[in-house]
């Protein structure tokens, strides 16, 4: 069932002055502007989540498909497009801030843009519905988590009937890796195993927004996988808001570890990684898989959210703490330089010093190389909204820094223990911000950690090793939130291994691949339409 709502466009005086504070946190608009003349642009914003970004991916190859092209980096971060798609994250407090901080802001660049649409999308506006139309009536289009397929559609009618068009699907009504898509990276790539969730944490509104958890058929994602990998990828990370709980939906609760093997076993891919797993659910045949699977990578991401049994039992997590330690114990046993990293909420209702200090006895004992600390922050429709011993803001404030102080030292100290190992580095296209001054590139290790890389004094502009492509350093510095190796400058450890990968990325930089054009999932060569799994293609932009 889906909820549509036509509203009245409002005068053009109703829009706030631009300027108003957040901005998104991601962009879709890598490629250069091409098609049609008269072709109207887009530009994805996307808040959130690895799932929004995936989400993002989708929305972008069905405008595509629909004949719209995508800003070029210029007008991209000018906002200057015809249609600008906000996809939006629901999790925490300031989520309805940062979207109505880029509302605001935009809607000044309408009023100076005759013809611009804006649409929301995601997990707020599932949420917030016509709601955000009510605060925001310069916005053209909200679509919720469960019907991205509507959006082209919704855009036109909006445009026709000069009106608001919100739409809200009650339960998925299709599944979105069906969907066309248009893919950030042609290296690696996002695949989905499933969607939704069927656990019942009181903190967490994702259940409520994107349903009860439906998981893809193996040989769907396996098509997915060997599609991405045949147009240039060498990386792929599995997502679903509980990984390890794929095949409950067909009966088979030891899915996720064989389809781990599997699409470990694709030729060309040569790293997998997955997220997020469910400490609950985690089980001795999914180690056992990425420790006998050399492209599983050794990274895992484990949320702990809390260190306190009583807590834990509060948000109705069903582990404690002692469980959680044994997992980690027996990855490390199977996988001894597995890289974990974890997320923590602070400061739940009823959460008392030794609750905390039974956190800060977790984490120290875990030894993680990063986490994702929160302060907790009320969702309404949640359960733990409504909990007395809300604690006051100052309390969780300073338990926060202390948490945080503590994981900045141990992730130190575990970075520190790096230096002097040789790492194989996965080059990539936009981490590392200071690259130029720098003189460095940076990439990911096979654990996940970030790592920026000296070139060779002597090496030409054309032998720097370039997104995708896969170079041998050796770690020779350490800080808190990544490693340096400039082995190079010592004439040390120094080795670039050009990849498919590579050459895809450079095929799109010359704007000679598929993908810098259309609606295609990634890299070069590319097939006659986008990845479509089990469904018809459905045609192509004109050009």
């Amino acid at each position: 069932m889906s909820t549509t709502l036509t509203v009245p466009a409002p005068p053009a005086t109703r829009a706030p002055a631009s300027g108003a504070d957040g901005r998104a946190e991601a962009a879709v608009h890598d490629g250069p502007t091409t098609g049609r003349p008269d072709a109207r642009t887009y530009l994805v914003r996307t808040l959130g989540c690895q799932m929004n970004v995936h989400d993002s991916e989708h929305m972008a190859g069905m405008l595509e498909q629909a004949g719209y092209v995508p800003a070029d980096p210029a007008s991209a971060a000018a906002e200057d497009a015809d249609v600008i798609v906000i996809n939006t994250c629901a999790v925490r407090e300031n989520a309805a801030d940062k979207l109505y901080g880029n509302l605001g802001r935009l809607a000044g660049r309408k009023r100076e843009r005759p013809g611009m649409q804006i649409a929301v999308g995601g997990c707020l506006a599932q949420k917030d519905r016509s709601t955000i139309v009510d605060r925001a009536p310069w916005v053209d289009v909200v679509f919720g988590t469960h019907n991205l397929d509507v959006l082209p559609a919704l855009l036109e009618r909006a445009r026709h009937n000069a009106a608001a068009q919100v739409e809200i699907a009650e339960s998925l009504q299709v599944f979105p890796s069906t969907l066309p898509t248009r893919r950030e990276s042609v290296y690696a790539g996002w695949v989905s195993i499933s969607v939704g969730c069927n656990n019942t944490c009181t903190f967490c509104i994702v259940p409520h927004l994107r349903g009860k958890e439906r998981d893809r058929r193996p040989g769907d994602v396996l098509a997915e996988v060997e599609a991405l990998v045949a147009q240039g990828a060498v990386e792929v990370t599995l997502l679903g808001q509980n990984v390890n709980s794929y095949g409950v939906g067909f009966g088979d609760r030891t899915a996720f570890a064989q389809l781990l093997r599997a699409v470990g076993a694709v030729p060309g891919l040569e790293r997998v990684r997955f997220t997020s797993p469910h400490p609950a659910s985690f089980s001795d045949d999914v180690i056992a898989a990425m420790a006998e699977t050399p492209t599983v990578m050794p990274q895992l991401h484990m949320p702990l959210q809390s260190g306190s049994d009583r807590v834990l039992r509060a948000m109705r997590r069903s582990y404690r703490a002692d469980r959680f330690l044994g997992i980690l114990d027996r990855v490390r046993a199977a996988i001894p330089h597995a890289a974990i990293t974890t997320d923590v909420i602070v400061g739940f209702p009823g959460e008392t010093e030794e609750d905390f200090a039974r956190t800060l006895e977790v984490v120290e004992a875990s030894r993680f190389a990063s986490a994702f600390t929160f302060q907790y922050s009320p969702r309404p429709g949640t359960p733990a909204a409504d909990l007395p011993d809300q604690l006051p803001k100052a309390v969780v404030q300073e338990r926060y820094e202390r948490l945080v102080a503590l994981q900045e030292r141990i992730s130190l100290e575990e970075n520190q223990a790096q230096v002097g190992r040789t790492v194989e580095v996965l080059v990539a296209e936009g981490e590392g911000r200071k690259d130029g001054a720098s003189r460095r590139t940076t990439g990911r290790a096979e654990d996940s950690r970030l790592v920026h890389l000296s070139l060779p004094p002597e090496a030409a502009p054309d032998d720097a090793p370039r997104p995708g492509d896969l170079v041998r350093v050796t770690v020779t510095r350490a800080a808190p939130h990544h490693l340096v190796a400039d082995s190079a400058l010592a004439g040390g450890t120094f080795a670039v291994r050009r990849t498919r990968a590579g050459d895809a990325w450079a095929a799109r930089q010359s704007g000679g691949d598929e993908h810098a054009h259309g609606g295609d999932a990634c890299g070069t060569p590319a097939p006659a339409g986008p990845v479509v799994l089990g469904l018809p293609t459905l045609g192509r932009p004109l050009r």
